[in-house]
């Protein structure tokens, strides 16, 4: 199974590191969705079909806390987990981050195994099945004997 992924963040820098380390981490993507704001994402959530949300917390126009608030109240959203991604580091935002319903957490800057697990985990548990990487292509041998063109 591959997931659509929406990436929220401010920064098209941060966006594209984002991908890339989804990317990197294995996960079966389907299609990377961009938001710039939480504005737009609810835009793209709206007329796509979207399995995660990774956010920022702290981005003009709509925050991802405001995001968060919204995708929860609507009962065609609410079924799909976000998870932050920022800088933020008050522990009262993410208390209260956890009581609005965030399905994970990673600060920035982060490692590309720590989004790994904590989105293999959200998935895992979101989807009630087990996560996979693709599997990779096998390493040539050497010996053609056998190729067919």
């Amino acid at each position: 199974m591959a997931f659509n992924i929406l990436v929220a963040d401010d920064s098209a820098t941060m966006r594209v590191v984002i991908k890339k380390t989804v990317e990197m981490a294995g996960v079966p993507v389907g299609r990377f969705f961009d938001a710039a704001h939480g504005k737009e994402a609810l835009e793209i959530l709206e007329n796509n079909w979207i399995d995660v949300i990774l956010s920022d917390i702290n981005m003009p126009v709509m925050g991802g806390m405001e995001l968060l608030r919204e995708v929860m109240a609507n009962e065609d959203f609410k079924r799909i987990p976000l998870i932050f991604i920022t800088t933020e580091s008050s522990e009262a935002r993410m208390d209260e981050a956890r009581k609005l319903g965030v399905a994970g957490y990673v600060k920035k800057p982060f490692q590309p195994e720590t989004i790994k697990k904590i989105l293999y985990e959200v998935l895992e548990k979101a989807f009630q099945h087990t996560v996979e990487a693709p599997p990779q292509p096998a390493a040539e041998s050497g010996d053609d004997d056998d190729m067919d063109f």
